[in-house]
């Protein structure tokens, strides 16, 4: 089975490379599953239920989230509406919508971490738990978080456990992209989907200035050199083990 992780899409350019990109690569890869971070699909941070289907429509068959999944509150009944959009696991219980899903035969988890990131739920645990409970050669699991080292942890504790262990978050691609040795593929983030003519998405001018004065600044977002990344996982049916990883990349107009 060919799986499709693609890093944080952010806003309108993010969504826009998805629609150029990913009908062709599903097409000439033979990719049975896309998942896709969405939650900075809506002008750069936060998701709505508009966003969400354009994601889907694009052709990504699940979305995950993150620390910004909250910010619109049209998003809260949608969680619970649509299967296919999930929040992360280990946000305390009672929390609308869901942590996992099993889709394809193919179980997905979205976590997020704790290290710089606001307090919640052991991530370590709450995965440990859902997995004892779900029956599934292929897992698919986000870590979204800051710390390299939180989701460098995740990766080795998950290792032949996990299909495959991406990380989310901070928008930065990173070289790691391995096989680990019990069968894991993994990568510590696998880069944002939007505009690299910014600092992580927002608009250069907005981010120095808040940089400057130590004061709040209206973010827009980014434009130019567009780019969709994504990590092109080969997993074996019989065994859930990662065959390979290659990282994908995809630009709209590169800044000559």
């Amino acid at each position: 089975m060919k799986i499709l992780c693609i890093g944080d899409v952010v806003g309108r350019p993010g969504r826009e490379a998805l629609h150029r990109f990913l009908p062709a690569l599903v097409r000439d890869r033979g990719i049975d599953l896309v998942v896709a971070n969405g939650e900075n699909a809506a002008g750069g941070a936060g998701i709505t239920p508009e966003t969400a289907r354009d994601i889907h429509k694009a052709g990504v068959d699940i979305i995950t989230t993150g620390n910004h999944i909250w910010k619109f509150r049209e998003i809260v009944p949608y969680l619970d509406a649509d299967k296919r959009i999930l929040r992360p696991l280990n946000f305390p219980d009672g929390t609308p919508g869901r942590g996992v899903l099993v889709h394809k035969n193919v179980v997905v988890v979205n976590l997020i971490g704790r290290v710089f990131m606001e307090p919640v739920d052991n991530p370590f645990v709450a995965v440990d738990e859902a997995l004892r409970k779900v029956e599934a050669r292929i897992v698919i699991v986000d870590m979204h978080c800051e710390a390299t080292s939180e989701k460098r942890a995740m990766g080795h504790f998950l290792d032949g456990r996990a299909s495959i262990v991406f990380g989310t978050h901070t928008h930065v691609p990173t070289a790691d992209e391995e096989v680990l040795s019990a069968g894991t593929a993994y990568v510590t983030d696998v880069g944002m989907t939007g505009p690299y003519d910014s600092v992580i998405g927002v608009a250069k001018p907005n981010i120095i200035e808040r940089f400057l004065t130590n004061r709040p600044v209206a973010y827009t977002v980014a434009e130019a050199d567009v780019r969709m990344y994504g990590l092109l996982v080969d997993v074996d049916d019989a065994t859930g083990r990662a065959r390979s990883v290659e990282r994908l990349t995809q630009r709209i107009n590169p800044i000559s």
